[in-house]
């Protein structure tokens, strides 16, 4: 029965040796990132406005023909006026598109 009790303790002492192990890496980690801001400023990059102004093109010509399509779509089947609708909703879509492109590419890309 001692020795039960000896490895017991044994165990309980090894188990507080790995949690000082955890703390020290905590403590490591967190002096790092400490560091790591103060060399690099608190403020996080932010994209800049060419990537932006990329991304709202792509929205333009991938989201605009696709809405006046469905819309089209939809007002075709509920008016039974296929494919009219359709084919005008999606020309009108492509053109508002273009039509904001063209203003997305007149903004400046600082």
């Amino acid at each position: 029965m001692d020795k039960a009790w000896r490895r017991f303790f044994i165990r309980i002492l090894n188990a507080l040796a790995d949690d000082r192990q955890i703390d020290d890496l905590d403590r490591r980690i967190a002096n790092a990132r400490a560091v790591e801001e103060a060399r690099v400023g608190s403020v996080p990059a932010q994209p800049a406005k060419g990537y932006s102004q990329g991304s709202r093109v792509l929205m333009e010509l991938v989201g605009a023909p696709l809405g006046g399509g469905v819309l089209g779509w939809a007002l075709d089947r509920w008016f039974n006026t296929s494919p009219w609708c359709l084919l005008v909703f999606l020309a009108l879509a492509i053109v508002v598109a273009f039509r904001n492109i063209f203003r997305i590419s007149k903004e400046r890309a600082e």
